[in-house]
């Protein structure tokens, strides 16, 4: 639990750091359309940052291997779906965005991961 709440934290000072830098670095460097990407990139990243540690919140009992599972797909998603993004604006590649719908699928199972370990747990 306390990994992937680390992981969690990382995460959510990642997010921070890339949406400042969208902000404040590449205003005027990227046009409105990439800074959009970015920005959506970001946002993503922040709110997975958080289902992270939500996921580890839930890892006790039963409970531990679906939360765990929801964990790890909520990272694979950040990583292919916010970094995705985050290359495809800084880079212009529009290939990059070909990764994008993997990512927002593992979004998706990592959600319906932690909603299994949530009918798991014991209050």
């Amino acid at each position: 639990m306390s990994l992937w709440l680390a992981i969690a934290a990382i995460n959510g000072g990642l997010a921070v750091a890339s949406g400042a830098f969208a902000a404040h670095g590449l205003q005027g460097r990227l046009d409105a359309q990439a800074l959009q990407t970015f920005e959506t990139g970001a946002r993503y990243h922040m709110y997975h940052a958080l289902a992270i540690g939500l996921a580890a919140l839930a890892m006790r009992d039963v409970a531990a291997g679906p939360a765990t599972g929801a964990a790890a797909f909520f990272l694979a998603g950040i990583l292919l779906f916010s970094g995705s993004l985050y290359l495809l604006a800084l880079t212009g590649v529009r290939s990059f965005g070909l990764v994008t719908p993997f990512g927002g699928v593992c979004f998706l199972i990592g959600w319906g991961l932690l909603a299994f370990a949530a009918t798991r747990l014991k209050l």
